[in-house]
């Protein structure tokens, strides 16, 4: 009797399927994957939603890390050691379903399948590229700027699959601890954005095509940290050329007074 055959390793079916050491896991929006403290001891593949990296300081301040979509990776911090916890805790923003795969079948699948090996190890590659532009983003660009490109990103502009117009659900706040600013000013830019037509929304935000061509063509307004027009008016007429007076003394137009001008000047008298 002829042997049988091995199929030949798949990435979409293993990725897709529950197995040996993998669990595939439904999570309705707002459920936990893992809390940060957690022992790390699987890795988590993200089908189908979207969900969030959130970190707590120990002052108690919550911070979103990342935001990831369908095909992401996450919980790598497994493949440290038995030892490892999570540093960040993962949170459903949507209805999710995810394939956990236990730390052991994946230090087995990463050594014997090189096609699983590939593919994550670019994963780890795109993500610490995304890291790093995501730090130049924080240090280069204004709050405006780094809004847009957030909301760029939920709408998965870049993806080989195209875009999506409708983002999933987030609250300004959220906005704001990604990118280092308050709510006040996300909820400024918003409506600005929406006034300039770069984006629509009422219960869901719409991110227009028009919102990557300005951030492309670099076309944000400057105004972020700018003073009110009226007092940059009034400041350059004070300071203008040839002004000698100190601010808030006003000169007069000529050097003889007129007649009953009782407000003389103290060089005047002598």
């Amino acid at each position: 009797m002829a042997e049988k055959r091995e199929r030949p390793f798949n990435i979409s079916r293993y990725l897709s399927n529950s197995g040996p050491g993998r669990t595939i896991v439904r999570l309705n929006a707002k459920q936990i994957f893992s809390a940060q403290g957690d022992a790390a001891d699987c890795l988590f593949y993200l089908q189908v939603g979207r969900a969030k990296l959130t970190i707590v300081s120990k002052g108690g301040k919550e911070a979103t890390v990342t935001l990831l979509a369908a095909g992401d990776f996450f919980g790598e911090e497994c493949m440290a050691g038995q030892s490892e916890l999570r540093t960040t805790s993962a949170t459903a923003v949507t209805v999710c379903v995810v394939l956990k795969i236990a730390a052991e079948e994946l230090t087995r699948v990463l050594h014997e399948e090189n096609a699983f090996s590939d593919l994550f190890v670019q994963f780890l590659a795109l993500r610490s590229t995304r890291t790093q532009a995501d730090l130049v983003d924080q240090l280069f660009n204004n709050s405006e700027r780094r809004l847009a490109r957030t909301l760029l990103l939920m709408a998965d502009y870049g993806n080989a699959s195209g875009p999506v117009s409708l983002i999933p659900p987030v609250t300004q706040e959220t906005l704001a601890d990604m990118i280092g600013t308050t709510r006040s000013r996300v909820s400024f830019f918003m409506n600005r954005f929406r006034k300039l037509g770069y984006i629509s929304y009422k219960n869901r935000i719409r991110i227009h095509k028009s919102l990557l061509m300005m951030v492309l063509e670099d076309r944000l307004p400057e105004q972020n940290a700018s003073r009110p027009k009226l007092l940059d008016v009034a400041v350059s007429h004070v300071q203008s050329p040839g002004h000698t007076r100190g601010p808030g003394r006003i000169p007069s137009p000529a050097r003889t007074q007129t007649p009953g001008h009782t407000r003389v000047p103290r060089r005047a008298k002598l």
